[in-house]
């Protein structure tokens, strides 16, 4: 576990779509997109075919670190869905990790 997700909060979520994102990706080395791109796709195949659940650290508009344990369903170049239907923008995530 790194460090920004010892101090993430643990939120809901139901409690995302009351949440605000920034327009600018939180990840800007090129690598780092194509590394959380490929973490969503393996997201994506855990929770369809084994209902797995990931951590998901990302960040809101004020600069707020937060972690969501989840299943993801979908993604598209733009969002990610989750369980019940909940959608977040991509470019908000810092990072995904197996629980």
């Amino acid at each position: 576990m790194d460090t920004n997700q010892l101090h993430a909060s643990l939120i809901d979520k139901e409690v995302i779509p009351q949440l605000k994102f920034a327009h600018e990706d939180v990840i800007t080395d090129k690598l780092e997109k194509v590394k959380r791109l490929h973490d969503l796709k393996w997201a994506a195949v855990l929770g369809n075919g084994y209902h797995g659940k990931v951590n998901i650290l990302f960040q809101t508009e004020d600069g707020d670190v937060k972690r969501v344990e989840t299943t993801v369903w979908a993604y598209d170049q733009d969002f990610v869905t989750l369980k019940s239907g909940t959608s977040m923008p991509i470019r908000c995530i810092l990072s995904i990790e197996h629980i």
